[in-house]
C-alpha cells in the first residue's frame, strides 16, 4: 500500500526551491551544524552541514522536510566528532548564540512568555532581539554572540557552552514565571484552570519558606450559652468531647484544611489562634503564608534543555511537519496579532532575518546578573561529585563496573526511540538500590545529553522524584523491554533480575558485611 503524501511533503519541494528562502536559510546556517529531518522518520547523518544553498533543495528532492541547526558556531561543522573531549569542543567552537525556546502548548501563553521576555531583554540593555515563529504553537528569541562579551573574569565566554547560556535561560525564566502566570490567570479563571489540571498552588511556611502540606482540622464548639467555648483538633474524636471550660459535651460543627509545616511544627490554624510568633506579628506571618501558584504548561515554557551540547532548533524558514506553517522571523511588534496562518508558505512574500544585528557587549549586564544569580542559588555546601571508585550502601559497596550490561548500555545514551522506556528502567534500578538523589540526578543528566534528543527538564525532574518515592525494581529479564535494547538473554544464566547480578558481584567482593543483606532480600523474593 502506497502511504499518501502529508502536506509537508507536499509543499516542501516548492517552498525550499524559492531562492530567497535558500539564502536566508543558507546565511543563517553558516557555521553551524544543520541536519535535514525527513518527515519525522529520521534525521540526516551527523554532522552535517550547507555547503551551498542549492544543497536545501537538493535534500527536498531526496524527501527532507524541514532543516535543524545548532546554537553553537564551529570553524568547520564537520570536524565535530562524538569522541571529542570538551577541550576538543572549545577548540573548535568559534562561538554560541542565546537561543531561548518558547515551548507552549497554547500560543497565547507562548505570546505572553515571549512579550515578558523580549521585556525583560530590554530591560538588561539589549535592544536588537530576533524573534521567530517555531512552526507550532511557540516562538524562538535570539540573542547574538557578538552581543556577548568575550570573557568575564578571565574565562572565555565561547568556552563556556552551555553552563552560561543555560544560566541566562534559568535566570530570565524566574524573572518571568510569576509575571507569566498572573497574565495566564487574567485569560482564565483559577477555577477553570484547575478543572483542566493546569493550575497547581502550594503555600510556604512564613519561617522556613519550605512547602507546606494540607492537614484536616475538626471544629467543635460548646453548646453552653454562657460558654461558647470554641476548639480547632487535627484529631476527630471518636468519643465525646468535653469543654476544657466548662465540662459540657462540645458539637462538632464541621472540618476545614490548614496549612501545616512539618520541619517548624506550624499552621494556619495555630497563627489564627496566636497573637505573635517567634516575636513576629500574627498579621504579617499569615501575609508570610503565601501561596505559590503553578501553571503546569508554563513550567516548561522556557525551555532549558534546548541549551545543551550540539542540540539543534529548528532553523528560520524552515517547515514544520505537522503543521506545514513555515518558522518565520517577525518583528516585535508583530507578537500580540500573530496568527500561525501567517506563516503559511504561500503567504511569505518578504524575507526577514532572524539574526538582529547586535551591538558589541549589550548583553554583558545580562550575562553578569545572570552568572551571579547561579552563583548565589549553588547549594551552600558543594555537590559530592562521583568518580565512579564506589559507593556504600547497606555493607555494600557497588562500583560502575558491577552494574548489569543492559544498565551501562543504557548510560551510553539512546540513538533513537525508547529514552522515556530506558529512564524508567535506570531510575527503577537506581533506586531500588537506594542510592542517592543528588547521585542519580548527576548520571540522569550526563546520560540525557548523549541521547540523539535530550528529555526536557521537567519530565526528568518529575521522573525522579516519582522513582524515589515509589521505589521498585526493574523489570525481571523475561520482559519484552531487554529486547528492545538489544538484550535477548540475562548475562549470566537463569538469572531473575539485573538487581541481582550487582548484588551478587558486590558480595562476592565483600562477602563478609554483605551477606545479611543479600539473604534478606534473596528471601523476600527480590533476587
Amino acid at each position: 500500500m502506497v502511504e499518501t503524501p502529508s502536506k509537508v511533503q507536499n509543499i516542501a519541494q516548492s517552498h525550499y526551491s524559492r531562492p530567497d528562502i535558500q539564502k536566508a536559510m543558507f546565511d543563517f546556517c553558516k557555521h553551524r551544524e544543520t541536519v535535514a529531518n525527513f518527515n519525522n522518520k529520521f534525521f540526516a547523518k551527523r554532522p552535517d552541514t550547507f555547503d551551498y544553498p542549492s544543497d536545501i533543495l537538493n535534500q527536498a528532492k531526496q524527501g527532507a522536510t524541514s532543516f535543524h541547526c545548532s546554537e553553537e558556531i564551529w570553524t568547520n561543522p564537520l570536524d565535530i566528532n562524538t569522541d571529542m573531549t570538551p577541550q576538543q569542543y572549545n577548540e573548535i567552537r568559534t562561538g554560541w548564540d542565546l537561543i531561548i525556546d518558547i515551548d507552549s502548548p497554547y500560543l497565547d501563553y507562548g505570546k505572553i512568555a515571549a512579550h515578558l521576555l523580549i521585556k525583560e531583554l530590554e530591560n538588561h540593555g539589549i535592544q536588537n532581539i530576533g524573534i521567530k515563529f517555531s512552526g507550532s504553537k511557540g516562538f524562538h528569541i535570539i540573542v547574538p554572540f557578538k552581543a556577548f562579551p568575550e570573557s568575564v573574569d578571565g574565562v572565555k565566554t565561547k568556552d563556556q557552552f552551555p553552563d552560561w547560556p543555560r544560566a541566562i535561560a534559568q535566570y530570565l525564566f524566574n524573572k518571568i514565571r510569576n509575571p507569566m502566570n498572573e497574565e495566564i490567570l487574567k485569560l482564565s479563571s483559577k477555577e477553570k484552570l484547575k478543572e483542566q489540571g493546569e493550575l497547581v498552588s502550594e503555600h510556604t511556611c512564613p519561617k522556613c519558606s519550605q512547602p507546606t502540606i494540607k492537614k484536616k482540622f475538626w471544629k467543635y464548639r460548646c453548646p453552653d450559652i454562657k460558654c461558647k467555648t470554641e476548639i480547632e483538633s487535627p484529631i476527630k474524636k471518636k468519643v465525646v468531647m468535653s469543654c476544657p471550660s466548662c465540662n459540657a459535651k462540645m458539637k462538632l460543627e464541621g472540618k476545614r484544611e490548614v496549612d501545616f509545616c512539618k520541619v517548624c511544627k506550624i499552621n494556619t490554624a495555630k497563627l489564627e489562634a496566636t497573637s505573635s510568633y517567634g516575636g513576629v506579628q500574627q498579621q504579617n506571618l499569615q501575609e508570610q503564608f503565601k501561596e505559590e501558584i503553578t501553571i503546569k504548561s508554563t513550567e516548561d515554557s522556557v525551555d532549558i534543555v534546548l541549551v545543551s551540547s550540539r542540540h539543534l532548533f529548528r532553523a528560520p524558514y524552515s517547515l514544520h511537519e505537522k503543521t506545514a506553517y513555515a518558522s518565520i522571523p517577525i518583528d516585535k511588534s508583530q507578537i500580540q496579532t500573530f496568527s500561525p496562518s501567517d506563516a503559511e508558505p504561500i503567504k511569505i512574500t518578504k524575507i526577514k532575518s532572524f539574526m538582529p544585528n547586535s551591538i558589541k557587549d549589550e548583553a554583558t549586564k545580562l550575562l553578569t546578573k545572570a552568572l551571579k544569580e547561579a552563583e548565589k542559588n549553588k547549594p551552600k555546601e558543594t555537590q559530592k561529585k562521583y568518580d565512579g571508585k564506589g559507593i556504600d550502601l547497606k555493607g555494600l559497596t557497588i562500583t560502575e563496573e558491577m552494574y548489569p550490561p543492559i544498565i551501562k548500555k543504557l548510560l551510553l545514551g539512546i540513538p533513537n526511540d525508547g529514552r522515556k522506556r530506558a529512564l524508567s528502567l535506570m531510575l527503577a534500578f537506581f533506586t531500588s538500590l537506594e542510592f542517592p538523589q543528588d547521585y542519580i540526578e548527576e548520571k540522569i543528566e550526563i546520560w540525557n545529553n548523549k541521547n540523539y534528543a535530550p528529555l526536557k527538564q521537567g519530565y526528568i525532574k518529575s521522573q525522579i522524584a516519582w522513582s524515589l518515592k515509589n521505589k521498585r525494581l526493574p523489570p525481571n529479564y523475561d520482559k519484552p523491554i531487554y529486547k528492545e535494547f538489544g538484550i535477548t538473554a540475562p548475562p549470566i544464566p537463569g538469572m531473575k533480575n539485573p538487581i541481582n547480578y550487582t548484588i551478587k558481584r558486590a558480595f562476592a567482593a565483600k562477602p563478609k558485611t554483605s551477606e545479611k543483606f543479600y539473604i534478606k532480600a534473596k528471601n523476600k523474593g527480590e533476587i
